[in-house]
């Protein structure tokens, strides 16, 4: 881990850099795409780097990175750095990226600290730096060992199902007709689209079929800008919706990510989900209707309306075919009889002790539902969670 040298020179001028990091990945990003616009234009996601989401994400890794490394030097982030493989294993980053992204992190962080950054302090957060590239490296390699591909593979759409006004599922299967790999339920795939402009932009999509079987399926819902053109309308995600029709093809990645579904038949479950975080809950709902889960089942989500419930039947059918499932549904619009009105709240819903919980919706709708569970007395580590986008509660959870 880092060495003591270092970790003394991390410690002291950690405040500093912690300060300043908002300005250095600011810089850091405008000097790698004036350099190299081929990674703005066909892996990094333009939409996130338009709003600023992106650099906050980096900033808040690599800031909590540095902190566990001089609180915790003994053990390392692996929660934290597993979480950001399997997205960078998901677009294909490569070992010689991350060379190229030190030497324009460095130059953002000397311009933005000038004099402050002496031999030494460079020295120590080269040496943060390395540690994390190169355990994200060795993950990385692991994960795509066991995919069997770095690479992208072509998929025919077989079928397009309106499941909302705004949310659409594909179901495709590979053009080389070869076997499909298994996926564990919570896993996304990145799809690949090539634009209008010629960049060929990746999004991560849940997986929301059932798995197993010979197809894919991943549901999209259309990202549409803040009022004003604050924040644009989702480029990748309006394509898919204006454009992608039966035997269209697409460029689809191996399965990853780290939510996946405890396979053990007896823990007790929660599945709490809000708006699109529906999908990965019900390719968790079908695995464990499929391997008859038997231990208690408590389904949560809410959503603006019934008619914005996306894979709502399926959401429901699956629930009742496992032998203790309740289901709990919030609305903030015409909730149904046997529904409730408003934002979820968990202060009335048993939870069972020892309850496994999986979280996926907007980041509020999250951080509410885990403090309440905290407070039922289900343990931290018991929670799980998934962010759609740059995951800007990292940091604070690593």
């Amino acid at each position: 881990m880092l060495s003591e040298q270092s970790a003394a020179t991390v410690r002291a001028t950690l405040p500093a850099v912690g300060a300043a990091i908002g300005e250095i990945t600011e810089r850091f990003y405008a000097g790698l795409f004036a350099a190299h616009p081929e990674l703005l234009r066909d892996l990094f996601n333009r939409g996130n780097q338009a709003a600023g989401t992106q650099r906050q994400a980096l900033a808040g890794s690599i800031a909590a990175f540095a902190t566990h490394l001089v609180e915790h030097p003994d053990r390392r982030p692996d929660a934290m750095l597993a979480r950001i493989a399997h997205k960078h294993a998901s677009l294909g980053v490569t070992p010689e990226q991350y060379t190229v992204v030190h030497e324009h992190l460095f130059a953002a962080i000397a311009d933005v600290l000038g004099e402050a950054v002496t031999p030494e302090v460079a020295a120590a957060w080269d040496e943060v730096y390395w540690l994390m590239a190169n355990a994200l490296v060795a993950i990385e390699k692991r994960l795509y060992e066991e995919s069997g591909s770095r690479g992208w593979r072509e998929w025919e759409v077989v079928e397009r199902v309106t499941e909302t006004a705004d949310v659409a599922s594909f179901r495709l299967r590979p053009v080389d007709g070869g076997p499909v790999r298994d996926f564990r339920a919570g896993q996304y795939v990145s799809v690949r689209v090539e634009l209008p402009d010629g960049a060929r932009q990746i999004r991560q999509y849940s997986l929301s079929g059932t798995p197993g079987g010979t197809l894919r399926q991943f549901s999209v819902k259309r990202v549409r800008g803040a009022a004003g053109g604050a924040t644009p309308d989702g480029e990748v995600s309006n394509h898919l919706h204006a454009h992608v029709r039966e035997g269209d093809v697409l460029a689809l990645s191996e399965p990853y990510g780290d939510l996946i579904l405890d396979d053990a038949t007896d823990t007790p479950l929660l599945l709490a989900s809000a708006g699109i975080g529906v999908t990965p809950m019900v390719a968790m709902l079908a695995r464990l209707a499929e391997t008859g889960h038997r231990a208690p089942v408590t389904v949560v989500h809410g959503d603006r309306s019934p008619a914005d419930h996306a894979l709502r039947a399926d959401h429901e059918a699956y629930a009742a075919k496992l032998p203790d499932a309740v289901v709990h549904l919030w609305y903030e619009q015409d909730a149904p009889a046997g529904a409730h009105s408003g934002l979820v709240d968990l202060t009335a819903v048993p939870v069972a002790s020892g309850t496994r919980a999986y979280l996926c919706g907007p980041l509020p709708f999250m951080r509410a539902v885990r403090a309440q569970l905290i407070e039922k007395g289900v343990a931290p580590a018991g929670i799980h969670y998934e962010v759609f986008g740059p995951d800007l509660w990292l940091a604070s959870q690593g």
